[in-house]
């Protein structure tokens, strides 16, 4: 931190740390607060295919920049959208949403996932690469797929279903390339988490004729080991293979780098009647996803069911639907309910007030366990449409978080700072063990405390700031802070 000259000349060089001297700082809120960048269709990012590297970076940095503004601490990124990759990648080509031609590497040349992942470590902020388990091409996509992508290196593996092309989540190939794929990426790039959307097998569609539901033609992956038809027993199959790949996931994750969270992101409702007077689409009859005993079992580290619905309303209410996840969080894990802020309207009177979208969060603070919410997308955010991102960094963000700590991943906490003033500067310096991802800044200027939260690693000298006093300390990968170091700033 770089200190007024006045101030600084009444610093000893090399001062040592000690313990706050004057009143005690508060504590630091503890959230997690992410949105959800969408590369399918370019939804968020890159505003259009084939968009020059350059330009590609340039609204990288500006997504970044107004979360940073607006105090979120994490970002989820999506990084296949279908069986593509966002990424450089010896597994999947490279995205038509990244360059207009599947398999086509940006020109000039970067990777992309590892340009995401320094710019938001570099603002203090997790990066969570954001992976569609199976879709292998999007509804309504024209592009020409590349010979590398799965539909045509291995045909075996993919279904058709309506106008998507769907990886059979019944074929072992499948479910073993997309947990290849997944812990590649843990492997080589330095993300914070790994992120499932909802799609596991496809949402049902209709005959255009008959308008009767269209059953996934899995066939094959069913008769290979099943004889006869029953379609309980088939569903009970399907289940299986949906849990068989998040509970390898959840465990690959964690033998390649235990500190990397992994969550899913499931449809808001458990089932039809859970809890009583809900309503609506039923994800375990229709998509196989037995989410509940995925949250019961303990095999993701966060969860995040898409509540999209208004507070009020009377099939889908907000806080009891909220109220069950948590009842069944048996494992305690983080629960961070997503929010639909691109339902905010551009006009009042059109779509969700942004008050809709402050009461879910304010909601959510009230409900048992720690706090943290996930906004789909990220356009209105950047848009500040009717001004939420503005009134959230004004008001319910107004201060910085940490994100909540992962108690049951065992990290240790960091050793306390060595704080030193010299030259007018006052560096910091990571004690013993385990270097800390993030330093937490608390400057005190008389009686008023200023929080801020900064990159450990590019961060040897605090954020300047007029003050009496600094309290530092580490924080973990997985959140958990160390002791704390003082240096006193008003002494002579």
């Amino acid at each position: 931190m770089t200190l007024s000259p006045l101030l600084a000349c009444c610093l000893l060089a090399a001062a040592p740390a000690a313990a706050p001297e004057g009143p005690t700082p508060p504590p630091i809120p503890r959230e997690f607060r992410a949105a959800w960048v969408a590369s399918v269709a370019n939804i968020d990012w890159p505003s259009k295919p084939g968009l020059p590297t350059q330009v590609q970076q340039e609204e990288a940095r500006a997504i970044l920049d107004r979360l940073a503004k607006s105090h979120f601490n994490a970002v989820v990124f999506q990084v296949r959208p279908a069986a593509d990759a966002l990424y450089a990648s010896e597994l999947e080509p490279w995205s038509y949403y990244l360059t207009g031609e599947q398999g086509k590497a940006p020109d000039p040349p970067y990777d992309p996932l590892k340009f995401w992942v320094d710019e938001a470590h570099a603002r203090g902020m997790q990066l969570h690469a954001w992976f569609n388990p199976f879709r292998a091409r999007q509804s309504g996509a024209k592009f020409e797929a590349a010979a590398s992508h799965v539909s045509r290196a291995h045909p075996e593996r993919v279904r058709k279903y309506g106008d998507l092309l769907w990886m059979d989540p019944g074929e072992p190939s499948a479910r073993a390339q997309t947990l290849d794929v997944v812990l590649d990426v843990v492997r080589r790039y330095d993300v914070d988490g790994v992120h499932l959307d909802d799609y596991f097998y496809p949402y049902p569609i209709a005959d255009p004729k008959t308008k009767a539901e269209i059953d996934f033609p899995d066939d094959a992956s069913w008769k290979r080991e099943h004889s006869g038809d029953d379609p309980a027993a088939r569903a009970d199959w399907r289940r299986d293979n949906m849990n068989q790949m998040v509970r390898g996931l959840y465990e690959g994750i964690k033998k390649a780098k235990p500190h990397v969270l992994f969550g899913i992101s499931p449809f808001g409702i458990p089932r039809p009647g859970k809890p009583a007077g809900v309503v609506g689409f039923d994800q375990y009859a229709k998509l196989y996803a037995d989410t509940e005993t995925w949250l019961a079992s303990g095999w993701i580290d966060y969860w995040t069911p898409q509540l999209y619905w208004k507070i009020e309303s009377k099939g889908q209410p907000f806080r009891p639907l909220l109220d069950y996840w948590i009842s069944i969080n048996e494992k305690a894990r983080h629960v961070w309910p997503g929010l639909s802020a691109s339902r905010i309207g551009a006009e009042p009177g059109q779509g969700y007030d942004p008050e809709e979208i402050l009461n879910q969060i304010r909601i959510i603070r009230e409900a048992p366990g720690d706090d943290g919410v996930v906004l789909f997308s990220m356009k209105p955010l950047l848009q500040d449409r009717r001004g939420i991102a503005t009134t959230l960094a004004e008001g319910l963000f107004r201060e910085p978080a940490l994100i909540p700590a992962s108690p049951w991943l065992g990290d240790q906490a960091p050793s306390a700072p060595v704080l030193a003033a010299d030259g007018g500067r006052v560096a910091v310096k990571p004690g013993p063990g385990a270097p800390p991802a993030l330093w937490a800044v608390q400057s005190r200027k008389g009686d008023a405390w200023t929080t801020r939260i900064v990159p450990a690693a590019t961060t040897p000298n605090l954020p300047q700031t007029p003050a009496d006093e600094v309290v530092v300390s580490g924080v973990s990968r997985s959140g958990v802070v160390g002791p704390a170091a003082a240096l006193n700033l008003a002494k002579p």
